[in-house]
């Protein structure tokens, strides 16, 4: 299990773009399974909706792919780079993700070759599926 400032040493993302608060379930370059929790406070609550608030669908995508970036950059020669978005396919949301729910995103890396690679992820809330799609990225140097 990652704590908040042990996610922080493997990812460059900070507040408010961390929206990973812990890491679960960790296997190097394979998987791992992260939880955010959404609270009323969330910036982007302000305009997202005022009196209705949802969490962005895109910040849903970029939750999970912090979570794959971790499984990705947790290696020690990986640490540094960083991980980049260079397509999403395959997206469906399914759920709104609102204040007081625990997201829960399962990574999982497809394919790395050299600095490109593909990754599965999906998110849950109370066990039900949210989101999910297949993530290409790109790593380079910080």
């Amino acid at each position: 299990m990652l704590s908040s400032a042990e996610i922080q040493k493997v990812i460059p993302h900070r507040y408010p773009f961390l929206l990973v608060d812990r890491i679960i379930e960790l296997e190097p370059m394979k998987r791992a399974v992260g939880i955010k929790c959404v609270t009323s406070t969330e910036p982007f609550f302000q305009g997202h909706f005022p009196g209705h608030p949802v969490m962005p669908g895109v910040l849903i995508l970029e939750a999970m792919a912090q979570v794959g970036g971790v499984a990705m950059l947790y290696p020690e020669e990986n640490r540094g780079d960083i991980a980049l978005f260079a397509g999403i396919d395959r997206v469906k949301f399914r759920k709104q993700v609102v204040p007081g729910d625990q997201l829960k995103m399962v990574a999982e890396l497809i394919k790395v070759r050299s600095s490109m690679g593909k990754l599965w992820a999906e998110s849950f809330v109370d066990g039900q599926l949210v989101a999910e799609g297949e993530f290409l990225f790109a790593l380079t140097k910080r």
